[in-house]
C-alpha cells in the first residue's frame, strides 16, 4: 500500500524524497474524484442549458470600485492563515506530515510565512482593483447559467457532505463517538458515504431554490458524477488502505515477511488464537466475520483476498524488520471491497455517460443513479464489517437500509416521477 507519496515513489521508482510524505494518497484521489466530478458537471450543465433547461440569473456586476477596507481585512486574513500553515508544514514535514490534519488544526505554524503572505495577498487586492479603476467605474447586466456556479456547488456538496458523513458515523459507531466526540469529528477517516449523498442533496435543493435554477436537472447531471467522484475516491481507499475493507477471507494468512498465502482453516484459527485482539473491530466492539473461499486456480489470489502491508491506519500487526511509519499489515486475508467497489463505481459511470442523452424528463437519470448506487452498496455489504440492527428476523447494517430505500426511491423517480411545473424552474 501506499500510505503517502513517499512510500508511492520510492516503491514505484526507488526515488526517497521524505517531503512527498505531506502528500498523502488518499487525500490525492479525494481531490482527483472532485476534479472529474468537477468537469462532468460542467460539461453535462452546458448541455442542459443548450437544451433550455435552464434560465439564466440576471445579476447586476460593477467594475472600478476601490478595494473596500472589508476585502481588505478579508485578503490579509486568508493570506496569514496560508501562509502560516502551508510554511508550516514545509518546515516541519517530518512532524506534520503524521497527521497533517491534526497540524492544521492546531495553533501551530509559521509566523513570518503567515505575515508575509498576508502582505502578498492585500497587495494583489489592492493593485488589482486600482488598475481597474483606472477605466472607471461602470455596472453590466450578466446572465448567469448553473454551469458557472459549479465550484459553489462543489464546495457546498463538500462541506455539507463532510458533515453528514461525519454524523452518520457518528450514530453508526456511537460508543466510540461519545468517548472521543472532538477527535472523531475532526479524524480524517470514519466516513459513511451515504450520511454526506443526503445532507449533501438537501443543501443542494436549497442553494438551487435560492439561484432559481432547476434541482431535478441539476440531480441529473450530477449523477455520472457521484458515480465517478465514488469510483475514484474508492481507488483512494484502496491505495492507502484506510480500512475500507471488508471481512476476513480465512483461506489466506499472512506469512512471517508480510505476504500472503492461501492456508487451511486451521491455519486461520491457529492466527486468531495468537492476535484475538487483531480480529476485533474496534468501533464496533465485535468480532469481525470471516468467510473461507479461496480463489480459483484460473484466477489471482489478490481478487479474493488482501493484507494491505503499509495501511495508512497502522492497523495488524507489527511487520519484522520494518522501521517506518507505517509498518504494519494485517494477520490475515480480507476481501478488497474497496476495489471491488472503484472497478464497479467506474463501471457504472461509463454506462451513465453513454445513456445519459435517452433521458430528457426530469429525475429519470438520478433515478438509474439511485437504482444502481443502491444494488451495487447493498451486495458490497455482504462482505463489509458493519453495525448489524438487531429487528427480530432480519439483522441489517445501516448501509443495506439506506440502499434500499435508495433503490425503491430511484424506482418510483424512473417511472412515475412527473414535473409539475416547467423543466426551468424544477
Amino acid at each position: 500500500m501506499y500510505p503517502d507519496f513517499h512510500y508511492l515513489f520510492q516503491s514505484l521508482f526507488g526515488i526517497d524524497i521524505p517531503g512527498l510524505s505531506l502528500v498523502k494518497t488518499f487525500g490525492f484521489f479525494v481531490a482527483l474524484s472532485f476534479l472529474g466530478a468537477a468537469l462532468v458537471v460542467t460539461r453535462e450543465l452546458k448541455r442542459k442549458k443548450e437544451q433550455g433547461f435552464f434560465k439564466p440569473e440576471i445579476i447586476m456586476e460593477e467594475s472600478g470600485k476601490p478595494a473596500s477596507t472589508g476585502e481588505l481585512i478579508w485578503m490579509a486574513v486568508l493570506g496569514f492563515l496560508v501562509g502560516f500553515k502551508v510554511l508550516g508544514l514545509f518546515l516541519n514535514a517530518s512532524e506534520a506530515s503524521k497527521n497533517p490534519v491534526d497540524f492544521l488544526f492546531s495553533a501551530r505554524g509559521n509566523l513570518l510565512g503567515g505575515v508575509l503572505l498576508a502582505a502578498v495577498f492585500v497587495y494583489s487586492r489592492y493593485s488589482s482593483k486600482k488598475k481597474l479603476q483606472a477605466a472607471g467605474r461602470k455596472q453590466t447586466q450578466v446572465a448567469v447559467y448553473p454551469h458557472s456556479r459549479v465550484a459553489d456547488i462543489l464546495f457546498i456538496a463538500a462541506i455539507a457532505g463532510f458533515a453528514g458523513a461525519k454524523l452518520f458515523n457518528a450514530f453508526e459507531t456511537w460508543d466510540n463517538f461519545i468517548h472521543d466526540p472532538v477527535g472523531n469529528l475532526l479524524s480524517p477517516s470514519g466516513l459513511t458515504f451515504y450520511g454526506g449523498l443526503i445532507t449533501a442533496t438537501v443543501a443542494l435543493y436549497l442553494y438551487a431554490r435560492k439561484k432559481k435554477f432547476s434541482f431535478a436537472h441539476l440531480c441529473d447531471a450530477a449523477a455520472p458524477a457521484l458515480m465517478l467522484a465514488y469510483g475514484v475516491g474508492r481507488l483512494g481507499c484502496q491505495f492507502s488502505g484506510d480500512g475500507d475493507w471488508g471481512i476476513f477471507n480465512s483461506a489466506y494468512v499472512t506469512q512471517a515477511d508480510a505476504t500472503l498465502a492461501k492456508s487451511s482453516f486451521q491455519d486461520y484459527e491457529a492466527m486468531l488464537k495468537r492476535y484475538p485482539d487483531q480480529f476485533i473491530d474496534r468501533n464496533l466492539n465485535q468480532v469481525i466475520p470471516n468467510k473461507y473461499a479461496p480463489a480459483p486456480g484460473w484466477l489471482p489470489d489478490w481478487l479474493f483476498a488482501q493484507n494491505f502491508p503499509h495501511n495508512v491506519n497502522n492497523d495488524g500487526i507489527a511487520i519484522p524488520g520494518d522501521s517506518g511509519e507505517y509498518r504494519h499489515v494485517l494477520p490475515a486475508g480480507v476481501f478488497p471491497t474497496s476495489m471491488y467497489e472503484a472497478t464497479v463505481c467506474i463501471l457504472l459511470f461509463l454506462f451513465l455517460w453513454a445513456i445519459r442523452r435517452r433521458f430528457n424528463r426530469p429525475l429519470q437519470l438520478f433515478g438509474i443513479y439511485l437504482v444502481l448506487n443502491g444494488l451495487e452498496r447493498f451486495l458490497i455489504e455482504l462482505v463489509r464489517v458493519n453495525y448489524k440492527y438487531d429487528w427480530g428476523f432480519i439483522h441489517p447494517t445501516q448501509a443495506e437500509i439506506i440502499s434500499a430505500c435508495l433503490v425503491i426511491g430511484g424506482l418510483l423517480l424512473f417511472f412515475f416521477y412527473r414535473p409539475r411545473t416547467s423543466a426551468a424552474t424544477i
